[in-house]
């Protein structure tokens, strides 16, 4: 499937890992349990980022796996009505899609229920990666929920050798989801253990106090100290509505958020990636000029921001006429 005519000429990113059924409530703020209803809607860290790139006009393509079932073909075909490469994706006949039941209580806390016994997306192979798709990439993007469970762990770290080796840039957000892991220690080791192969490497303050064991997220010398590695050309760091910060070898700083009114922050930080990576699909090297990497992140912040006026991931990811219109306001 070939959506290079739609794309405006960026390279290709591939997205790697999980896409799920999110079951939503009909109401706001409440437990699981009290829950009166649910809606579908798509997820996956992974696939909302190659959605977010499609949705700016860039280029993308998804690899995972879902169930031979009504929901993974419906997740198939959304990624295809959205522009997004879904030749890499593959149809487990034994097992079904992922399903996470998610809700964002009274007291702001998101609550999940994960139906994964194992789901599809963990039955993904080596021997079924689209080999020839990550050759194609500029930029391989993924997650850690892969890395949770073979045999998709060996597929990821796979997948990962042939993107490096192809000389693609490799950007990792861990995405740090403690119920699906068997215990913090497992997740914090197998988190850590792609740590040093990564390029990008986005982060939140909540993963900066878990992966170094209770430190202060917002000390510039825990990050560089304890987080920044010698082959890491550009970190980041999420503050949600507040924005973000930045580190490399050259330089650091932050970048204001964009103020809006939230009506569900899901998937704001993957339209946030999603937001950078279409900016560096089409110039890998603009991390190492600051002012270009300020102007990529406020154009992420955006990407963000907009998100959250919106309920749903997917179909709240903005469109680049959007971006830029908020963009230009925040600069006027």
């Amino acid at each position: 499937m070939d959506e290079s005519s739609t794309s405006d000429g960026g390279a290709l990113v591939v997205c790697f890992g999980e896409m799920l059924i999110d079951f939503v409530p009909t109401v706001n703020g409440v437990s699981l349990a009290e829950a009166p209803a649910f809606k579908k809607a798509p997820g996956g860290a992974p696939a909302n980022v190659a959605v977010g790139i499609a949705r700016l006009g860039g280029s993308s393509a998804f690899i995972g796996k879902v169930g031979a079932d009504e929901f993974g073909y419906m997740l198939a075909n959304i990624l295809k009505q959205n522009k997004v490469n879904n030749s890499g994706m593959r149809f487990d006949p034994t097992a079904r899609t992922a399903l996470a039941f998610v809700t964002l209580r009274a007291d702001g806390e998101r609550e999940f229920l994960f139906f994964r016994h194992p789901s599809a997306d963990m039955l993904l192979r080596e021997s079924e990666l689209d080999v020839n798709l990550i050759k194609q990439a500029r930029i391989f993007s993924y997650g850690s929920i892969s890395l949770i469970e073979e045999p998709c762990r060996s597929a990821h770290l796979a997948a990962m050798a042939i993107a490096k080796e192809s000389g693609c840039f490799l950007s990792y957000d861990p995405n740090l989801r403690l119920p699906l892991w068997p215990s913090e220690d497992a997740a914090r080791k197998g988190i850590m253990s792609i740590w040093d192969q990564a390029d990008l490497i986005k982060i939140s303050e909540d993963e900066i106090s878990f992966l170094t064991g209770g430190d202060d997220p917002c000390d510039d010398n825990v990050v560089l100290e304890k987080l920044f590695h010698p082959n890491l050309k550009l970190l980041l760091v999420s503050e949600g509505s507040k924005g973000c910060r930045y580190y490399t070898k050259q330089f650091k700083g932050r970048v204001p958020g964009i103020k809006v009114k939230a009506v569900d922050t899901t998937g704001a930080g993957d339209a946030f990636v999603g937001g950078l990576l279409y900016n560096l699909a089409r110039d890998v090297n603009l991390y190492q000029d600051e002012e270009r990497l300020r102007e990529a992140l406020l154009f992420a912040n955006a990407c963000g921001a907009l998100t959250v006026t919106e309920k749903g991931a997917i179909p709240a990811l903005p469109t680049k006429e959007a971006v830029l219109k908020l963009v230009a306001e925040v600069k006027s």
